[in-house]
């Protein structure tokens, strides 16, 4: 099993709203990149998933928001895998400045595995590759 780092950046201008913090809708937009890093990590990046013919629809998503993020403000992003079966995924995310330390919002997604033509597939049975990784990193926590 690989070694996973947070996903790391900083705020940039275009983020922001009129009051000069993060606007809402880019905390979904922070956990997307934080699967793509996080798979890249793990070992099974997004296009090598896609390249076999699996897609991961979100099936949902949701932000509790604890302190907003400011332009140039440097965060990391924890994720972890809270649920795999095969078939679907269900992570959480932890937002943490990396000026204060302090949790800037938190929240999850789910999602489900399908072919192109968006019908169920069983990672098990048909992408063992696939399954291994997520199943591999099942509650893994990540640290520093």
């Amino acid at each position: 099993m690989n070694t996973i780092t947070p996903y790391e950046r900083k705020v940039f201008y275009y983020e922001t709203d009129k009051m000069g913090i993060m606007h809402h809708s880019n905390y979904i937009r922070i956990f997307e990149e934080t699967r793509v890093h996080y798979l890249s990590e793990a070992g099974m990046p997004f296009e090598q998933i896609e390249a076999q013919g699996v897609l991961m629809p979100v099936l949902s998503v949701e932000c509790r928001y604890k302190r907003p993020l400011k332009f140039d403000e440097p965060f990391a992003v924890y994720p972890k895998i809270t649920k795999f079966n095969g078939t679907t995924l269900n992570l959480e995310y932890k937002i943490i400045s990396r000026k204060t330390g302090e949790l800037c919002a938190e929240g999850s997604s789910s999602h489900c595995f399908t072919d192109t033509n968006m019908k169920p597939l069983r990672t098990k049975l048909k992408y063992p590759d696939i399954y291994k990784i997520f199943a591999d990193y099942n509650g893994y926590e990540i640290t520093e």
